[in-house]
């Protein structure tokens, strides 16, 4: 029966075209995303956000994907290229770009309908019988042929990925679905500030993940209709979704885990819950295990030495503790605690950094001490610098310090050439 069931899902997935939505700007990212789109944003030591879901539909088996781009996309595009571009369209697989491009309209993308909308010709010439819809710009791990195997077998027109999120995190930021007790969706609400809690679990609502599967034919029909609906702001969340609603023909996919742990996603959309998902990774046993080979997150990255360490000595030692280091990085007579490094990263001595998350090609110079920090790709940190010790020394010196007090430093902010 296992066979069976697997056979099944291939077939399913093999019918299913995948178009992810990778245009976004991150605006509440503020200065991290002044010059890349958030998909395009580093993630976790080594990866970029746009990997995750990437990775999740080859692993599902779904090797036909598109990929949507507008905003400040050339950093995004040239790690497709590089990651992601080796997929032989002759053997039924593909990773294509589709940058916005007015094929339909004078227009840029207008919302995520109509991001859709202007690439129906290029959905067509794949001839899928479902579509999977997916957020560019969030991080899990996911099987994405149980979700389009729920939606075969019950009949929907749309399914919309979901899974119970607190009311307090929920509120104004996601989708809130009610459903009833065949979880065919009842009503929804687009990033309501007092969200409709579970029946059975006040704490909780049902939030949207922004992924949906749609049988083809219906999801063009829907497309075209919104395209010539005066008013609609050409969203899935604010006008396709309670359009379809109506019809009766939209249930909901409740995400788990495999195994008894919580369900992990992680919109990081913000700048501390960017910073606190990366924390998370070098917890002893973080909730997102990246070292499953069962489930690889693929990704491009430079071929580069190992991470060193280096210098022994009383007050002066190499040194990183509950933290994770890329390759390429140089800790020299420094020390890390709880901190995330990504490739190319150097630390000089008698510096200490805590808690902090240092992109690609940081160097941070001798003496500094840095805590609850994310410093961006190619910043210098001058010799003696003080980071996230002083609110208000911080914020002299032209930094961003959020509400939760974390520091984020550009190289804007330290009067280096900008860039992503």
């Amino acid at each position: 029966m296992a066979n069976q069931a697997s056979r099944y899902i291939s077939n399913l997935t093999r019918d299913t075209y995948a178009l992810i939505l990778a245009g976004g700007r991150g605006s509440r990212l503020y200065e991290l995303t002044n010059w890349r789109a958030k998909p395009a944003l580093y993630f976790g030591g080594k990866f970029r956000i746009i990997d995750f879901p990437l990775s999740n539909c080859i692993n599902s088996g779904i090797r036909n994907v598109g990929v949507v781009t507008q905003y400040k996309s050339h950093s995004l595009i040239r790690h497709l290229v590089r990651g992601w571009g080796h997929f032989k369209k002759e053997l039924g697989e593909s990773v294509e770009i589709l940058p916005a491009s007015q094929r339909f309209s004078d227009n840029w993308y207008e919302g995520t309908a109509d991001a859709v909308f202007q690439n129906i010709d290029i959905i067509r010439d794949e001839l899928p019988k479902y579509v999977l819809v997916l957020s560019g710009d969030h991080i899990y791990r996911m099987d994405y042929g149980n979700l389009i195997a729920q939606h075969a077998e019950s009949g929907a027109k749309m399914t919309v990925s979901c899974m119970p999120v607190p009311l307090e995190e929920a509120a104004g930021q996601f989708g809130v679905m009610s459903v009833d007790e065949n979880f065919k969706i009842i009503g929804f609400e687009e990033k309501p500030e007092n969200p409709t809690p579970l029946p059975n679990d006040p704490t909780k609502c049902l939030a949207s993940m922004g992924n949906y599967v749609f049988d083809t034919d219906f999801l063009f029909e829907q497309l075209k209709t919104d395209s010539e609906t005066s008013g609609s702001e050409r969203d899935f969340g604010k006008d396709i979704i309670p359009s379809i609603i109506k019809e009766g023909a939209v249930y909901a996919f409740q995400f788990t885990s495999d195994d008894d742990t919580e369900a992990y996603w992680r919109d990081v959309g913000t700048l501390d819950s960017f910073w606190q998902a990366n924390m998370e990774l070098v917890a002893p046993i973080p909730a997102l295990n990246l070292y499953d080979k069962k489930w690889p997150i693929w990704t491009y990255q430079e071929q580069l030495p190992p991470a060193k360490f280096v210098w022994e000595e009383d007050n002066r030692r190499g040194t990183a503790i509950n933290s994770v280091v890329s390759g390429g990085c140089i800790i020299s007579g420094a020390t890390l605690r709880r901190s995330l490094c990504f490739s190319n990263v150097r630390v000089h001595s008698y510096s200490e950094v805590e808690d902090s998350v240092l992109l690609p090609d940081v160097e941070v110079e001798r003496n500094c001490r840095i805590r609850k920090a994310i410093i961006d790709r190619g910043c210098v940190i001058p010799e003696g610098t003080i980071i996230g010790h002083s609110r208000e020394d911080d914020l002299a010196r032209g930094f961003r310090v959020t509400e939760k007090g974390v520091v984020l430093v550009t190289r804007e902010m330290l009067g280096l050439k900008v860039g992503y």
